[in-house]
């Protein structure tokens, strides 16, 4: 059976096939990782109009039909408006057509375990007008969420002291080096973070259904903000 991850949160998107291990009574969770069969790219602009035929490509080049995903996850921000309303969507539509679960995976928390640093992290998103996503996490054999915020420089700065930083953005890895902080640049997660992510809240039962899957913005789009203050 098969995991279908998909991640349009930033200007390029990535969905990833993975196959699921088989069950296997006494295998501690930890151990029981999915095998990612194939990651593909998705272009900036066109994630409306490519995502749906990616993935039936996708399916059809591994010879897999779309009955045989078992689950699904899926990168549920913070990052672009559009392009997250578009990846959601398409796994509502599948998930629920489908009747399969769904895990949301915070691209903050992904970042966060990238490295596999122990301790406390901040996982940080350069977000425009001088300000950060910021995802701060303590990390043993799990990542557990502190909090996850936007913040001005200055109160990342402040939040960040005594964390290890991982950013994959220049200029706020480069603000956090300046203020001191030990810092750890690093690629932005693809979609077969998101997949492995997923896979383990799904064995732990954290999963969402298609009508309560939401973006987690953490900012206010411009138009709802121009709205509400006319």
């Amino acid at each position: 059976m098969l995991l279908l991850a998909a991640d349009t949160s930033g200007k390029q998107g990535t969905i990833a096939l993975a196959r699921l291990p088989p069950p296997s009574s006494g295998s501690p969770r930890g151990s029981e990782q999915v095998e990612i069969i194939e990651v593909v790219s998705i272009a900036g602009g066109t994630f409306s109009a490519q995502l749906v035929p990616q993935i039936a490509a996708l399916l059809s080049k591994h010879g897999f039909k779309k009955e045989d995903i078992a689950a699904f996850a899926v990168a549920s921000g913070p990052g672009s408006f559009t392009g997250l309303r578009v990846g959601l969507s398409a796994i509502k539509a599948l998930a629920e057509v489908l009747e399969k679960p769904i895990a949301a995976v915070s691209l903050l928390e992904a970042l966060a375990s990238v490295e596999h640093i122990q301790g406390r992290v901040i996982a940080a998103l350069d977000a425009g007008r001088a300000q950060v996503y910021a995802g701060e996490y303590e990390i043993t054999d799990d990542a557990t969420m502190i909090s996850e915020r936007l913040l001005t420089i200055d109160e990342f700065v402040a939040a960040a002291a005594g964390c290890t930083v991982v950013a994959p953005d220049q200029t706020v890895a480069d603000q956090a080096g300046r203020a001191g902080l030990s810092v750890r640049q690093v690629e932005r997660p693809r979609s077969d973070a998101i997949a492995r992510l997923g896979w383990q809240k799904i064995l732990a039962g954290v999963t969402v259904s298609p009508e309560d899957l939401e973006a987690n913005y953490m900012r206010r789009f411009d138009g709802e903000i121009f709205s509400k203050s006319g």
